[in-house]
């Protein structure tokens, strides 16, 4: 079976003027040859591609791998690769300088000898950033799992529980759902600490007619999803509403707009300058949202720095917020993939300002 990613990654390779390069991030390796172990690399070169593993992966690999030969390594494992790339006859070869530590540099550049390591940066990234069909059906799932996940939480949130209580209670429910566990440590954030961007949950006791912001997401099938919705327990103030519709407002006003060929510097504009409009500008401090897929966050950005072009295939989040400190903070978070003509959202719970009434 032609495995099209390491034909692409070839490509890159040839663009670049190389005939091999070391894959040793495990996201990379899981993408190009489908092994979950936790320990290996590939070598990949114009003509082939060995996964060198250790004996306890062995059979895993056979198992979940087509089409790449199974090598045992040595001890060292560099030394498996310096015999490989000798008797092809090869000089040079690339590495993945973002994923590669000093200290295996200077192991690597010892052990090889006159076989030179030339770096490179995000080849496999970008690949990875061009979801396929089987890719984006399993993330449509994922993300109805955390919608699940979310009218579950709509259940059990109320005063007197902490936030502790109610992220364990959401990851079981993810857990049963089907998910290996969750996208990352789940958010719960109530009262003032719901100003927390990234404000896990905590011992905290869930009050009264305060915001609790729920950023979530299940890892289903080895892909992530990624929601934010902020609700009020208890009746929400007048402030309360204000920054919710602004907030709200703005991330509707993305979706809508959001389209492929938009740097990822214009499509965090959208939600910006409504933000901004309105006098909080200074309280959206992140980025509009990211890519996500077999990580949580990849490429690409939806940022104020990015200049990537968005294209059919790429799925990011968008999530705009507004946090104030002392009182409370809102952030409201879809998944989306880029289409041909737009967009799909692949996430669709509620938005409307809920109040659980206590």
């Amino acid at each position: 079976m032609a495995n099209t990613r390491v034909d692409r990654l070839r490509e890159k390779l040839a663009e670049s003027g190389l005939e091999a390069m070391l894959v040793t991030y495990s996201h990379n390796r899981k993408y190009l040859s489908g092994f979950s172990g936790s320990s290996g690399m590939l070598l990949v070169t114009s003509s082939d591609i060995c996964l060198l593993t250790d004996f306890r992966y062995m059979t895993q690999a056979a198992e979940q791998t087509q089409g790449i030969t199974i090598i045992e390594h040595a001890a060292k494992p560099v030394e498996t690769v310096r015999d490989l790339l000798a008797a092809k006859q090869l000089s040079v070869v690339a590495f993945e300088q973002e994923h590669v530590t000093y200290a295996e540099f200077a192991e690597w550049t010892k052990q090889l000898g006159t076989i030179a390591l030339r770096p490179v940066s995000g080849l496999v990234e970008a690949i990875r950033m061009i979801k396929d069909e089987h890719e984006i059906a399993i993330m449509q799932e994922a993300a109805q799992l955390a919608d699940r996940t979310y009218a579950f939480a709509l259940g059990i949130i109320r005063p007197g529980i902490t936030e502790l209580e109610v992220g364990l209670e959401m990851e079981t429910f993810m857990r049963k759902g089907g998910a290996s566990g969750p996208s990352f440590e789940t958010i719960v954030a109530s009262g003032e600490r719901s100003a927390l961007p990234h404000g896990v949950a905590s011992e905290r006791i869930i009050g009264t007619d305060e915001f609790v912001k729920l950023d979530f997401g299940a890892y289903y099938k080895g892909y992530c999803s990624d929601i934010t919705r902020t609700v009020v327990v208890g009746r929400a103030s007048d402030r309360h509403r204000e920054i919710y519709n602004i907030v709200l407002e703005a991330q509707l006003h993305a979706l809508a707009n959001i389209r492929p060929g938009m740097s990822g510097r214009e499509a965090d504009a959208l939600a910006r300058d409504i933000i901004a409009k309105y006098g909080y500008g200074d309280n959206f401090g992140h980025s509009l949202g990211h890519g996500l897929g077999l990580e949580i966050h990849e490429a690409p950005r939806l940022s104020k720095l990015s200049d990537t072009i968005l294209t059919p295939g790429m799925t990011v989040t968008v999530e705009p917020g507004i946090y104030l400190p002392g009182f409370g903070g809102v952030r409201i978070e879809d998944d989306i993939v880029m289409t041909e003509s737009g967009i799909k959202i692949l996430t669709s719970s509620s938005k409307e300002l809920t109040e659980l009434r206590v």
